[in-house]
């Protein structure tokens, strides 16, 4: 097969392998962290978690540091790029550690949040970091393919961990600190693999004498930089309609995860333990729709296009998610998981193409941040809709409806517009 084919040789590139063990490593404590996080807000048995509950540690989690992002880019595009992988997973490693404590303490809950944000602020560096550095280690022609098995690896592996993670908590159900520690050493072992990773290999190129900004010339960098990042982004017409495609996307599925989250807790179950093994066995199902599109949208795109591949990804969830999720029962919703895994990941590598191959490597870190903060705003933004839509079981056929007729609507747009974006046979 053509795919398995380009797998072999990007696997051949040993500063691909370095990068994407990175990446796996990173990604997976990601996972790890992250279930923690969520069994301990919504699973725990003294909470009685509501939609607005789940919106509101949402909105704590993502939206201060999507503040962050426009500075993470700008900062991006002047620090050596493998430093911040050391770095910064070392820092992750101590907070994490530092979140766990706070855990077996019992704390209140603004001084939790306080420590689980300073852990997820840090993730918006490496994860654009990772992204922008994956054209420096690998050839033009197989940018395609790259993001096809980079990013969705790194999803995989983040599934992989949070399925590490539900399980610890399944068989402990006491067990959240030793959880997020767990998520510690993960951090750790990212660090440490990204010393096989030449110095000044992921670039950014500059001088040897560049120094670091300081805070208020940081400041000012950010808004100048966030200015020039915005006007290059919106003179490359196919990556900005892109972007904004996936953005809504991932507002759609923000709200149905959302969705899922109150059934799993509520509806399908009358124990935590089982409600918690039910979203564990769902965000598997999802995970192996993150795998076949990482399979079928090199061909696809190669095909379509990656507008006509984003096209027919929004349309596909348009049309199943409704007859689907309108059951709202297990089964349907779990078949519903997996088509919208593999319809989110699918228009993930093109629009990650689409950026890669538009951008100017000298503005990636800072559009790259953009696009971080985007997905934040639209996932709090879709669980801030749940929590004024959604009943206290979860079961809403009005949320269902509403997102697919968004899908549809972004699927309109698409086909609208014509033409093609990068990844057909002119591909760069």
């Amino acid at each position: 097969m053509p795919v398995v084919r380009d797998l072999r040789v990007l696997l051949r590139l040993r500063d691909f392998r370095s990068l994407l063990a990175v990446r796996l490593l990173s990604q997976a404590a990601d996972g790890v962290y992250q279930v923690a996080l969520a069994t301990y807000v919504v699973f725990s048995p003294e909470k009685q978690t509501s939609p607005a509950a789940i919106a509101s540690a949402m909105a704590v989690l993502l939206l201060p540091y999507s503040v962050i992002g426009p500075f993470a880019g700008v900062l991006l595009d002047r620090w050596r790029r493998r430093q911040v992988f050391l770095f910064g997973n070392l820092l992750r490693a101590f907070l994490a550690c530092v979140t766990g404590i706070l855990i077996v303490a019992q704390v209140p809950d603004w001084l939790f949040y306080a420590s689980a944000l300073s852990v997820t602020a840090v993730n918006r560096f490496v994860l654009a970091g990772l992204s922008a550095s994956l054209p420096r280690v690998v050839g033009p022609g197989q940018l395609v393919t790259a993001n096809a098995l980079s990013p969705t690896a790194g999803t995989l592996a983040a599934t992989a961990g949070g399925g590490l993670a539900f399980l610890v908590r399944v068989l402990a159900p006491d067990a959240d600190a030793v959880v997020v520690l767990l998520g510690a050493a993960l951090y750790l072992a990212a660090a440490l693999a990204s010393l096989r990773l030449a110095v000044g290999l992921l670039g950014p190129d500059h001088d040897p004498e560049h120094r670091y900004p300081s805070v208020p010339e940081g400041v000012a960098l950010t808004v100048r930089g966030m200015a020039e990042g915005l006007r290059h982004l919106a003179g490359r017409r196919e990556a900005a309609q892109a972007l904004a495609a996936m953005t809504l996307m991932r507002f759609c599925y923000g709200a149905l995860f959302v969705m899922l989250l109150m059934l799993c807790r509520y509806a399908w179950s009358d124990r935590e333990a089982d409600g918690l093994a039910l979203l564990g066995l769902a965000v598997g199902v999802s995970g192996a729709g993150f795998f076949a599109a990482a399979v079928v949208t090199p061909p696809m795109a190669a095909r379509l296009g990656t507008r006509g591949w984003i096209t027919a990804c929004a349309a596909g969830a348009a049309v199943l998610v409704p007859a689907l999720g309108l059951f709202f029962t297990p089964g349907p919703l779990l078949a519903a998981a997996f088509i919208l895994g593999l319809a989110t990941q699918g228009a993930k590598i093109a629009t990650d193409t689409e950026v890669q191959s538009r951008v100017d490597d000298d503005f990636r870190g800072r559009v790259f941040s953009v696009y971080d903060v985007l997905f934040n705003v639209a996932f709090v933004g879709a669980a801030a809709v749940s929590a004024l839509v959604l009943p206290p079981d979860g079961k809403s056929a009005v949320l269902i409806v509403a997102v697919s007729l968004l899908y549809a609507a972004i699927a309109t747009a698409l086909a609208r517009g014509g033409g093609r974006f990068a990844g057909g046979a002119s591909a760069p």
